[in-house]
C-alpha cells in the first residue's frame, strides 16, 4: 500500500526540494492541492487529514495553524519550521544524535526537522556533551557560513538579480543581536546551559554550508587532542550513512580549505576535526537544502514508513 504524502507549502524552496525526492517514487502517493487553494484552510484540512504524513514547509505560523488543522489521529506531521523544534511531545529529526532520537522518530506522530545552521553545530556539540568531554557551561562560539538559499525565495531573487547591490559579492555577516531563531534548539537540544556566541554569515554562492565549533583543550573535562576527538567522532558516527567523519588531514586534498559549497546537491554531512594540541577546530560540511532541510525530513519519513534511510536521497 503507497503512502499518501501532502506537502503543504510546497512552491518554497523545503517543499520543491522534497517534491522533488518523492515524485518518482513508488511506494508514495502525492497528494496536491490547486494553486487557488494553497491558503485555503478548508481544502488545507482536507489533504492534511486525507495523508498519511504531511510535510509542513511553512512560516513558523503557519506551520502552528496547520498542526491545529490536524483532527485524524493516524496522520503524522514533519514539520520543517522552526515552530515545534523543542516543544514537548515532538521529536528532533537528527536520527545519528542517539538511538532514543531514532526511535522517537520512527514511532513518532510529530517530527520537528532540524534548522540548518542547529544541524551543523548540533552534530558536534551534541556527542561531546554527551560523552562527558565538553561542560555544559563552556562558553561555546561558533560560526557558520551558508549559501544564499538558506534564506528563501526573496534572498535567491535578490542575489540573482542582474542589478543587484554590490554588498552582495561579499560574505555577509548578520544575526548581529544574538537572537538567531536556531539559538534555542541549539542550546536546548545539545544541553548546554548558556547559549552560544553564534555567526552565521550568508555568501554568494546556492547552497551549502560550513559550521565551525572551536574548543580550547584545557577547557574541556577530559584531555583530548585532534587524534582521540577524530577517533571519538568516527566512534560516536560509526555505521551511520549520512554522517561521515573524515580522516585528520582530509582537508589537504582541498589544499587546506573547507569550502562552503563543497557539499552543495549532497544529501549527508562531513565532520572535520582539525587544529592542534591547544585549540581543536570542528567543523560541519554539508548541503543546507540537503541534511540541513529537505535531505533530513526525507530521512525521517525513510525512518518513520521502514524503508531504506537513504532511499530517494543522494548520498
Amino acid at each position: 500500500m503507497k503512502t499518501k504524502v501532502f506537502i503543504d507549502g510546497s512552491e518554497g524552496t523545503t517543499g520543491l526540494r522534497i517534491h522533488e525526492r518523492l515524485d518518482n517514487r513508488d511506494d508514495i502517493e502525492l497528494l496536491t492541492i490547486a494553486p487557488e487553494l494553497r491558503k485555503d484552510p478548508a481544502e488545507r484540512s482536507r489533504l492534511i487529514n486525507s495523508s498519511d504524513i504531511t510535510f509542513l514547509c511553512l512560516p513558523d505560523s503557519a506551520a502552528r495553524e496547520a498542526v491545529a488543522l490536524v483532527t485524524n489521529p493516524n496522520t503524522r506531521i514533519i514539520d520543517a519550521s522552526t515552530a515545534h523544534r523543542t516543544e514537548a511531545g515532538w521529536a528532533y529529526g537528527f536520527p545519528e544524535l542517539s538511538a532514543k532520537h531514532r526511535e522517537a522518530i520512527r514511532t513518532g506522530k510529530r517530527i520537528a526537522n532540524p534548522g540548518c545552521h542547529a544541524s551543523g553545530f548540533i552534530s558536534l556539540v551534541y556527542p561531546l556533551i554527551a560523552g562527558g568531554i565538553l561542560p555544559t557551561d563552556y562558553p561555546v562560539a561558533s560560526f557558520s557560513l551558508t549559501g544564499y538559499s538558506g534564506g528563501g525565495k526573496k534572498m535567491i531573487a535578490q542575489y540573482e538579480a542582474s542589478d543587484r547591490d554590490a554588498e552582495l559579492d561579499a560574505p555577509r555577516e548578520y544575526g548581529l543581536s544574538q537572537q538567531h531563531k536556531h539559538l534555542k534548539e541549539m542550546r536546548l537540544i545539545t544541553g548546554l546551559s548558556r547559549a552560544p556566541l553564534f555567526t552565521p554569515i550568508v555568501s554568494d554562492y546556492y547552497s551549502g554550508m560550513v559550521v565551525n565549533v572551536p574548543l580550547y583543550t584545557d577547557l574541556l573535562n577530559t584531555t583530548q587532542t585532534p587524534e582521540s576527538l577524530q577517533a571519538f567522532f568516527a566512534d560516536y558516527y560509526a555505521n551511520e550513512p549520512f554522517v561521515k567523519v573524515m580522516p585528520l588531514g582530509a582537508e589537504s586534498e582541498m589544499s587546506g580549505f573547507l569550502s562552503g559549497n563543497h557539499l552543495s546537491g549532497y544529501d549527508g554531512m562531513q565532520i572535520y576535526i582539525t587544529g592542534n594540541e591547544n585549540r581543536i577546530q570542528l567543523s560541519s560540511v554539508f548541503d543546507n537544502l540537503g541534511k540541513g532541510a529537505s535531505g533530513a525530513a526525507i530521512q525521517c519519513f525513510n525512518i518513520m514508513t521502514g524503508c531504506d534511510e537513504t532511499k530517494g536521497l543522494n548520498l
